[in-house]
């Protein structure tokens, strides 16, 4: 078996702007927990107008910030935006389902791994888009 293509070093730009991409989607999720954590006012508003109960909001809220803590670890990166595409993926499904636009997940989804793929070799090296 043949071995992926050894990744280019990261320039200094890609990899600032990895930081950055990579930082909007943690402060996003862990804005979002800390909302669910506290069960801030709106909260179970918005959990009953999604058909979601609100028994769920701690649980929720402990999910997304062990995800984003995950992916803000650079060992644990890879980890983290596996399970935070995940996440997305059950937001998006909920949004589908009642009919709701879902631009702004698959957006965060492209964010998590653009910042990713601009701050990690080991992601370049797996899905070599450019040489």
């Amino acid at each position: 078996m043949e071995s992926p293509t050894p990744a280019s070093p990261v320039s200094k730009k890609a990899l600032w702007i990895g930081r950055i991409m990579t930082a909007l989607p943690v402060l996003m999720l862990l804005f979002s927990a800390v909302m669910k954590l506290i069960n801030a006012p709106g909260v179970a508003d918005g959990f009953t107008h999604l058909g979601w109960p609100t028994s769920l909001t701690f649980g929720l809220g402990l999910l997304e910030v062990s995800c984003a803590i995950l992916y803000a670890i650079p060992r644990t990166a890879v980890l983290g935006a596996i399970l935070v595409t995940g996440y997305l993926g059950g937001a998006i499904a909920t949004h589908v389902r009642i009919g709701e636009p879902f631009i702004m997940q698959a957006i965060f989804g492209v964010l998590v791994w653009g910042g990713l793929y601009l701050r990690d070799p080991r992601i370049r090296a797996l899905i070599p888009l450019y040489r």
